[in-house]
């Protein structure tokens, strides 16, 4: 799941992105209102931690411009302001959940994973590849009846195939997915955790395509 923080508390923004990275997010960051539009427009995130007081286009704004484009994607917004009218009209302007300044981070967690689950509740959290079972919604991984433990990149990696199981990922759209846009690092980084999910899953479940990336075994 790739995430969109926009906030212009810098501390505050790099605060959140290094923890939801931990919980195994790709996050991206940016404090601009304006900046933030046009990133979210970009259509790649599955949620947008919005705050309101923000500069070049406040939250508010950004939010009812998103929704005027079609935008659907769930909206958090954050903000200092206290009181049952800004509440109200964060959630008039199209957003679907509100937090306000200070708020634990325990909470604003669980409230993205509430607002992703809620997303997905037209589709089965549960996906399915041979003896494989991923359930995205509790962060389990089965085969067969032995439960499998996985970190939080490992399951990250794992989720991005099983969506598309049978079919070519490649190695940048698992990077673009599981780290974000901006990750400087190896990029056989991907091949490393290829090669721990193959330990742990059986190697004949992911297969390399070369030149294109790796698949999915769904039988």
């Amino acid at each position: 799941m790739r995430l969109l923080i926009v906030e212009d508390e810098k501390r505050l923004a790099l605060s959140l992105a290094k923890g939801l990275t931990a919980e195994g997010f790709a996050v991206d960051v940016v404090h601009d209102g304006l900046e933030g539009l046009h990133r979210a427009l970009e259509g790649v995130h599955d949620l947008v931690v919005l705050d309101i007081m923000l500069p070049g286009m406040n939250g508010y704004r950004v939010c009812a411009a998103l929704r005027a484009a079609g935008a659907e994607v769930p909206i958090l917004m954050l903000t200092a302001k206290d009181g049952e009218y800004d509440e109200a009209e964060g959630l008039d302007t199209g957003a679907d959940d509100y937090l306000t300044k200070p708020f634990s981070y325990v909470v604003l967690v669980a409230r993205v994973r509430a607002l992703l689950r809620r997303r997905g509740r037209t589709a089965s959290p549960v996906l399915t590849a041979g003896p494989l079972t991923v359930d995205t919604a509790a962060r389990r991984v089965r085969r067969g009846d032995e439960e499998i433990t996985l970190t939080a990149k490992e399951f990250a990696v794992l989720e991005q195939l099983a969506v598309r199981a049978g079919e070519v990922v490649s190695k940048g759209e698992i990077l673009e997915h599981v780290w974000d846009f901006a990750y400087e690092g190896d990029p056989n980084i991907v091949e490393v955790y290829i090669s721990t999910l193959r330990r742990k899953l059986g190697a004949s479940r992911i297969a390399t395509v070369r030149g294109a990336g790796y698949r999915l075994v769904d039988r």
